[in-house]
């Protein structure tokens, strides 16, 4: 437990971890500040000096995992002509069911205020899943003009299957559901090959 009145290092990071996996574990309705605060092993305080609230707090992290799956989405157009394009978009589509992804899509429904922040930010230009989308379209253009994909493939509605597919899975998973990564390779295996 950090002791009162001593800075806390990476404290946005440590209590993002520490929400995923008490959401993991309990689900959304576990979801509290002091057990996020006790599962980041720090004062109970901390969260509410970081965040208005426990809405913000939950949309924050959301906006903040968002982010992180967009930048890896970005990187995407440097795997062009290496490994094959279904491991590629396999790598990128995936990540959004690691970690508690679709436990944090349930938190997000569940918190009304916390949805509504999250649309807003999404408007203004916050990066989600419409830039994960451009990117995907990206890398199979690029992917397309070095020949590695046929010349059948769209790369606009190719992308849009994927996200739209992972945003679909995450919204409607549940506990003990069947892992939606199974169906987000069958469905890249079919729209561009093994």
């Amino acid at each position: 437990m950090s002791p009162r009145g001593v800075a806390t290092p990476d404290v946005r990071e440590r209590l993002f971890a520490a929400a995923e996996r008490v959401v993991a574990r309990g689900g959304p309705g576990a979801l509290t500040s002091r057990a996020v605060t006790t599962e980041a092993e720090c004062s109970k305080g901390l969260l509410h000096a970081h965040f208005a609230g426990l809405d913000e707090f939950v949309a924050e992290l959301c906006l903040d995992r968002f982010a992180r799956t967009a930048a890896k989405a970005r990187a995407l157009s440097g795997a062009a002509g290496q490994g094959t394009a279904a491991q590629n978009l396999y790598a990128v589509a995936l990540v959004l069911f690691d970690s508690a992804g679709p436990a944090l899509s349930g938190l997000a429904m569940s918190r009304p205020a916390a949805a509504l922040r999250i649309r807003e930010a999404l408007q203004e230009g916050a990066p989600g899943f419409t830039a994960i989308q451009e990117s995907v379209t990206g890398y199979l253009e690029a992917e397309k003009e070095l020949g590695r994909l046929a010349e059948t493939v769209d790369p606009d509605t190719v992308a849009l299957a994927i996200v739209g597919t992972a945003h679909h899975l995450l919204m409607t998973s549940w506990p003990d559901a069947p892992d939606p990564r199974l169906a987000m390779t069958r469905l890249v295996t079919a729209l561009v090959g093994g």
